[in-house]
This record gives structure tokens, sequence and C-alpha cells, in this order.
């Protein structure tokens, strides 16, 4: 059975577009600085986020990771949302490989951190505490819904922070979205912060890699940690170049999966048994949850749905995640409404 895989974005294949740049891509050694291929991506990179440079790195957490150990120092500490990504989901790696102390702030429902939270979070020059050095924002916001963070925010929480000499890190896996969804450059996004990084391998469909970018100065001492991960990747220009077929075309097809996302929305609403959050969806994920009524669990309907030919995620004890992406038409979306229906309906 084919199925109708709605867990993440991340399960995306690379285009026969991809496929075929990648199989004709001029390679050379990326640690020595001499893949043209990467080099190329790297540029295109970096000036899509307004900024010096850019550096391709394996994953969105060697992204973040790159990016936290390159601004703070061992006994630094790093505010981060208490849903954010870099908290939940990449094995606590600042802390573990880099010393760096993390202080979770409570994310508001729309994915920001309240100013009022990052002033009060700040330490004072006491040597019982680590030193406040870096806040890093989300955008957009995977646990809270998929939402966006807006220019105006991302400027005022960067002025904020600089006025208070701390460095601003945005972890822009799917900055993209947000692109598409608020109808801004992605360098007005990006451009208030120090750093950003972006994942290629989600919405965009490549098959591996994420994209840091920053001064010429943070670039080079991310590199250095990139190599420090094990990142230090030899003619990834092979990769390299489904990156740069994603930027080139898959970009400002997202809106697409953005009306899909809407679609599906509105038609799991006609579904006994489900509840829709309010805003649902912001951007490509819908989040749904079973009402009181349904005794089943979601593992058991999630179970029950691989039946009918859908994959869906469970994000907590009574609720759903889809995601929509390239691979999702419109036939998938009806499936799903109908496949949801059935199961509920038993």
């Amino acid at each position: 059975m084919e199925f109708i895989d709605l867990r993440s974005d991340t399960i995306t294949r690379p285009t026969p577009a991809m496929r075929e740049a990648m199989a004709r891509a001029p390679v050379g050694d990326d640690v020595y600085g001499e893949d043209p291929t990467v080099n190329r991506l790297q540029e295109m990179a970096a000036e899509r986020m307004g900024k010096e440079a850019g550096l391709f790195v394996a994953s969105g957490t060697m992204g973040n990771l790159a990016a936290i150990l390159s601004h703070c120092q061992r006994g630094d500490e790093v505010m981060v949302g208490d849903k954010a990504h870099t908290f939940l989901f990449e094995a606590g790696g600042v802390s573990a490989l880099g010393g760096v102390h993390s202080r979770q702030l409570p994310n508001q429902p729309d994915g920001s951190l309240a100013l009022a939270d990052i002033g009060a979070a700040i330490r004072p020059d006491d040597p019982h505490d680590p030193i406040s050095r870096l806040v890093c924002l989300e955008n957009t916001h995977n646990r809270c819904g998929g939402t966006c963070q807006s220019v105006a925010y991302t400027r005022e929480v960067a002025a904020f922070a600089h006025e208070r000499g701390l460095k601003v890190h945005l972890d822009g896996a799917r900055i993209f979205n947000a692109v598409a969804a608020l109808g801004v450059p992605a360098k007005d996004l990006a451009g208030p912060v120090d750093s950003v990084t972006f994942c290629l391998s989600k919405a965009l469909c490549a098959p591996v890699g994420s994209v840091l970018c920053g001064t010429r100065e943070f670039i080079a001492r991310a590199r250095r940690v990139r190599k420090m991960a094990g990142g230090g990747m030899r003619q990834a220009g092979i990769l390299a170049a489904a990156g740069i077929v994603a930027l080139e075309t898959m970009v400002d097809r997202l809106s697409e999966d953005h009306a899909r996302a809407r679609r599906l929305a509105d038609g799991l609403r006609s579904v006994p048994g489900l509840t829709l959050e309010s805003g649902t969806p912001a951007t490509n994920m819908v989040f749904v949850s079973l009402s009181a009524g349904i005794k089943s669990n979601t593992g058991e309907i999630r179970e029950a749905l691989k039946v009918h030919g859908v994959l869906v995620g469970v994000s907590a004890e009574r609720r759903f995640r889809l995601v929509t992406h390239y691979w999702i038409d419109d036939s998938a979306v009806n499936q799903t409404v109908r496949a949801f229906g059935a199961v509920l309906s038993l």
C-alpha cells in the first residue's frame, strides 16, 4: 500500500529535477572550501537571508548547535522557549556538547517570547550566575501550531536584546513557510537577528541539509564547530545541488501546501469527534484533537488510520499533527478526511 504520509514534511522526497542536478553537480572537497556547488548554495542562502555568509550543515539540529556554540562560551546561558525545538528535540546538545546552560521561558500561544519574560530572565553581573548571552526564536513555531513570528516582532526582540548586550539566533527551519504566509521576503524576517538556520529537507523537498547564515566572522567560528561535531563533509556538492534546486523552485509553491492544509482543516471540522484549535492552520500544520466523547486514544486511532492508507503524527495524548507538503495533493486531502470519518464512526 502506498500511504498518504502526513506525519511531517521531513518525509518529502527529492524531485526529479533535484535528482538530475545531484547527478550532474560539479564537486570538490568542501572541508577545504573547494566544492563549487556547496559554495554556490551558501552564497544563495546568505543572500536570501540578508547575511554575509552561509554554512551548509547536515541538519537543522547541527545548524542550531553550531550557532549556539559559536555565540556562547561554556557556562553561558541561552534563553529558549519551553516549547522550542532546540529545547525539546535536539538531545540537549548545547549543554551536553557545549556546556551552555539553557533558560526556558514560556512560549506564548503564538510561539513568541514575551519581552517582559526575556527582560526578567537576564542575569545580574554576579559570579553566582551564568552569563546571559543569547536569545533563541523559532519561525515558524512547530509546537505552537506552525505559527509565524512577524517582522515587527522579530525587530522588537532583536532591538531589546541588542540594547542589553545579547545576541539573537533564529531557528528558521520553516522560515520559508512564514515567508509564504506573511508575504514578506525572508531577509525581512532574518535581517534583525544575528544568525539564522533554515532547513532544505522539510517542505523544500531536498533530501539532506540546512544552511546557517550570519556574518563572515560568525560563520568562520561555526565552521570550526561543524568540524568538531563531525559535520565536515567532502564532496557535498551532490547534496548541495538539491538544495539549490529547492531554493530556485520550491519556495514559491509553499502557498499550495498552506491552501491544502486549510482544505484539510475544513474537512476535519465536519467529522464528529474531532475539534480543531482556533487559528489552525497558520501554515502547513493542522493540529486536531479528539473530543471528550471519543474513548479511543490517539495511538489506537493512528493505527486504525493506517488501514485506510493514512499516516499521521501524534503530538499529545489526544492531539494529532498533520503536515501538508509537496507530495500531498487534493485527492490525499479528501482521502484523509474520509479515513478519519470512517475510523471515528466505528
